[in-house]
């Protein structure tokens, strides 16, 4: 997992808050912006207070290997016996958790070398950036915004170069199953399995959580910015333990509520949050850039 100040993350923050200090608009001009990033909370608190947002910054999940690798050690003995057609990455950090893995029976070559036998897919860019970093080429490297619906789309568009008919199909997945992606392979004729390497946990110290939520219950948020699903998911969760699921959902009628793409928004759908933007870039620079641009029209528009 790269942390917040390596290469990649720390030239896009640089860029985004260049970005902000050179805007001549009035930005969030004092609006109380809500985060529940994690990994990036420091960073997402620096660029909403770049663009004049106060920011209310409450990480929301950790990632945590799962108690049993069984799956993922199956998957590297058959993946050496010939025994997939097809892998599928839909994340970086699981590709690279699942290396790690893998490499407690097969050293790292040999696990490379047995994916450049088969066609490998990357749900977007960084599970191709952890792939590359294994030696391993991208067969199909699925478009923005990257979601389970555009993975369909682009092996669909191959559909003759490589039919999922009769393939079997080794899916690594990230935090949660999505049953409608094993659906759409299965219905294309696929054989999958299932490799978790890590599953989502809320943060061990909820506190931060609980008082973003209480100050959603009251009314005291202008702007809420989602990045993942599983955000969504936890914020509601611990929401209800509090008993203050109903208030805070009904709070968000007067909320301007960011999504980045539409598996965040189907999410934000599922509890009754309507989504008021998705930004153009599914990025979280993008997304506060957008915000912060967008923030004072629809505000004003939705509250009344």
């Amino acid at each position: 997992m790269r942390d917040v100040g390596s290469g990649k993350y720390l030239g896009e923050s640089a860029m985004m808050l260049a970005m902000a200090q050179s805007k001549e608009s009035k930005g969030f001009a004092g609006l109380r912006i809500l985060s529940l990033e994690s990994r990036r909370a420091a960073e997402m608190e620096k660029l909403i207070a770049t663009y004049g947002g106060v920011p209310i910054v409450a990480p929301s999940m950790r990632e945590i290997p799962l108690e049993s690798n069984a799956e993922a050690l199956a998957f590297a003995r058959s993946l050496a016996a010939g025994e997939f057609d097809m892998a599928i990455f839909l994340t970086g950090v699981g590709t690279r958790a699942l290396a790690r893995e893998v490499e407690k029976v097969y050293p790292a070559a040999e696990f490379a070398g047995a994916l450049r036998k088969i066609p490998v897919v990357a749900r977007g860019p960084k599970p191709v950036a952890a792939l590359k970093e294994l030696g391993v080429p991208v067969t199909v490297a699925v478009p923005e915004p990257n979601t389970w619906r555009d993975l369909l789309c682009a092996l669909d568009e191959r559909a003759d170069s490589f039919s999922l008919k009769s393939r079997r199909v080794a899916l690594q997945e990230y935090g949660s199953s999505n049953p409608e992606l094993i659906r759409g392979l299965e219905e294309r004729g696929a054989i999958v399995t299932r490799v978790p390497v890590y599953q989502w946990a809320p943060p061990e110290d909820v506190g931060p959580l609980r008082a973003a939520i209480e100050k959603i219950a009251r009314g005291e948020v202008d702007v809420a910015l989602f990045t993942t699903s599983i955000q969504v998911v936890h914020l509601i969760q611990v929401a209800e333990q509090m008993g203050l699921k109903d208030a805070a959902l009904e709070s968000f009628a007067r909320v301007l509520v960011g999504s980045i793409g539409p598996v965040t928004s189907e999410a934000l759908r599922e509890y009754g949050i309507v989504p008021d933007f998705e930004p153009s870039h599914p990025k979280m620079g993008f997304l506060v850039n957008e915000a912060a641009d967008k923030s004072a029209a629809l505000l004003a528009r939705k509250r009344t």
